[in-house]
C-alpha cells in the first residue's frame, strides 16, 4: 500500500531557515506573507512586468529583483512605482527577493507591507542566488512517500516487487542477489520523485538488511559484499505477486501495458501469479530483460500479434503459420 506524503507547496518561512544551500535571506517587510505558499521550483524575474505587461507572471513563484529591476524603478516617480508594483502584486506571486544587498525603494517596502507579501534580501548576486534557490526548491517541493515492498536492481532495471506479506518477495530478492543482482530496499521502500522519474531507497535504520522468515534479519552487504547492494535506484518496473487462482484471468499476450501511479509518476506494471513450481526469480529476470528490449523499440507481444495478423490475412491457421520469407527449404 502506498503511503504518500506529497509536498506540492511549502510556506515562504522555509526560505529563512538554515539550509545547506546558504541562501542568506533576511526579512525586510511583509512578515504576514511568510504564511504564503510557494509551489514552483522555477524562479522569475519580473522584467517587462514592471512596465505593465504582467500576462506571463506566474502565481506562487518567487520574484527576483536585481540591479536591473531596481534601477528601472528608480527612473519612475513615487506614484508610478506604486502603480506598477500594485499591478505586479495582483498576480498572487509568492514573495519578492532583492539580491546583491541592494538598497530597496520605499515604494517596494510599502507595497509588500500593504499586500502582506514577504520582502527579503540576500547579499548574493542574482545569477548565483537563483541557482541556489532553485536547487533548494527542487528538493523541498519533491513528492515523497513509502511503499511496502522490495526494490532490486536487475540488469540495471529498478524492479519493485509488491505483494501481500508472506508471498515470497524477500526470498525472490535473495535469490536474485545470489545470481549477482543488487538489493536496494527490503520491506519499506522510501519514494522520491525527481522531475519525471521516481526513485526508491531503503530505510536508514535497516538499509542493506532483509528479513527471511526462519533465518531472521540478514546483513546483505556483509554476506555478499558491497557489490550486492546500492543505496538508491530509479523504479522502472513494478511487479505485483499475487496468489494463483485456478479460475483467474491472467494476461497471456502482454499487449496491454498497464502502469501504476507512484507519487505522480506512471511506472510500467504487471501482475504475476505465484504457485508452486514456478521459478519466480527467472520470471523477474526475464521481465527486466523484456523491459530493456521494449526500451530499444522491440515489443515481443506486438511483433507476435502482427505476425499472427499477417498469417490470418493470408488465410493460414495459427498452427501452420510460417511467413513466406521464413519458409523452410524443400
Amino acid at each position: 500500500m502506498l503511503t504518500s506524503s506529497t509536498t506540492p507547496a511549502i510556506p515562504i518561512a522555509r526560505l529563512l531557515e538554515e539550509t545547506p544551500y546558504d541562501l542568506k535571506l533576511e526579512l525586510i517587510a511583509g512578515h504576514e506573507g511568510l504564511a504564503r505558499r510557494i509551489s514552483h521550483a522555477r524562479i522569475q524575474k519580473p522584467g517587462l512586468a514592471l512596465t505593465g505587461f504582467t500576462e506571463h507572471l506566474h502565481p506562487e513563484r518567487a520574484q527576483i529583483f536585481g540591479n536591473t529591476e531596481l534601477s528601472y524603478l528608480r527612473t519612475l516617480t513615487e506614484e508610478q512605482q506604486q502603480a506598477v508594483l500594485a499591478k505586479v502584486f495582483e498576480s498572487n506571486i509568492a514573495c519578492v527577493i532583492v539580491t546583491k544587498g541592494l538598497e530597496i525603494p520605499q515604494a517596494l517596502v510599502d507595497g509588500c507591507e500593504r499586500t502582506k507579501l514577504a520582502l527579503m534580501r540576500t547579499p548574493h548576486v542574482s545569477s548565483a542566488f537563483i541557482s541556489q534557490l532553485q536547487s533548494f526548491l527542487e528538493e523541498a517541493l519533491t513528492a515523497t512517500g513509502t511503499l511496502h515492498g522490495v526494490l532490486v536492481d536487475v540488469f540495471g532495471v529498478g524492479v519493485l516487487l509488491l505483494g501481500k506479506s508472506g508471498i515470497g518477495k524477500s526470498e525472490i530478492a535473495l535469490d536474485l542477489i545470489m545470481r549477482g543482482h543488487r538489493l536496494v530496499a527490503d520491506d519499506v521502500v522510501h519514494l522520491l520523485r525527481k522531475q519525471a522519474d521516481v526513485y526508491g531507497a531503503g530505510n536508514d535504520l535497516i538499509q542493506h538488511h532483509m528479513e527471511i522468515r526462519g533465518l531472521g534479519i540478514l546483513n546483505v552487504e556483509a554476506l555478499f559484499g558491497i557489490a550486492a547492494v546500492r543505496d538508491r535506484k530509479k523504479i522502472e518496473l513494478v511487479i505485483e505477486l499475487i496468489e494463483w487462482a485456478g479460475g483467474g484471468e491472467y494476461d497471456r499476450l502482454g499487449l496491454d501495458q498497464e502502469s501504476m501511479n507512484i507519487v505522480g509518476v506512471e511506472v510500467p506494471y504487471a501482475q504475476v501469479p505465484v504457485r508452486p513450481g514456478r521459478n519466480m526469480t527467472t520470471i523477474v529476470e526475464v521481465a527486466a530483460r523484456n523491459h530493456l528490449l521494449k526500451l530499444r523499440g522491440h515489443n515481443s507481444a506486438e511483433e507476435f500479434a502482427e505476425r499472427l495478423n499477417r498469417a490470418i490475412r493470408r488465410g493460414k491457421t495459427p498452427a501452420s503459420t510460417v511467413d513466406e520469407d521464413e519458409s523452410a527449404p524443400e
